[in-house]
């Protein structure tokens, strides 16, 4: 194999990671979108969506909090990131009126909203009875 061609597969796997919303990857968020955005919920039993918006402050205030989270309940809990903006259907679908907003999803289905930017202990709390 030549070496413009194992470049490429290595792009065109990198690609394929970046945009996998399978969670497979479960220690950092995922970038979902109004199309990606059930298939996400289906495939992972416990799913948080934080609903941002790239002007909102406090959505900037608690990404490294969702990060932190993430990492911690690797394989147990799949983060998402959704910018309403972006994606009004589902935001609209949700009723998401204030941001940043946590969708808290098991096995497809809502169980609970997070709204505003909250510490990490009360985001781990709300977290595990759903685990």
């Amino acid at each position: 194999m030549d070496e413009l061609e194992q470049i490429r597969l290595r792009k065109m796997r990198d690609l394929m990671a970046k945009n996998d919303t399978s969670g497979n990857e479960l220690d950092s968020p995922k970038t979902l979108t109004d199309a990606t955005f059930d298939d996400f919920v289906h495939k992972n039993p416990v799913a948080v969506i934080d609903c941002w918006a790239e002007w909102c402050s406090p959505c900037r205030m608690i990404g490294p909090v969702i990060e932190q989270v993430a990492k911690e309940f690797s394989g147990k809990v799949s983060f998402a990131k959704l910018n309403v903006d972006q994606n009004p259907a589902t935001a609209a679908r949700f009723r998401i009126m204030s941001i940043p907003t946590l969708l808290i999803m098991k096995d497809g289905v809502l169980v609970d909203t997070i709204t505003g930017a909250v510490p990490r202990d009360y985001l781990v709390s709300r977290l595990k009875p759903y685990l």
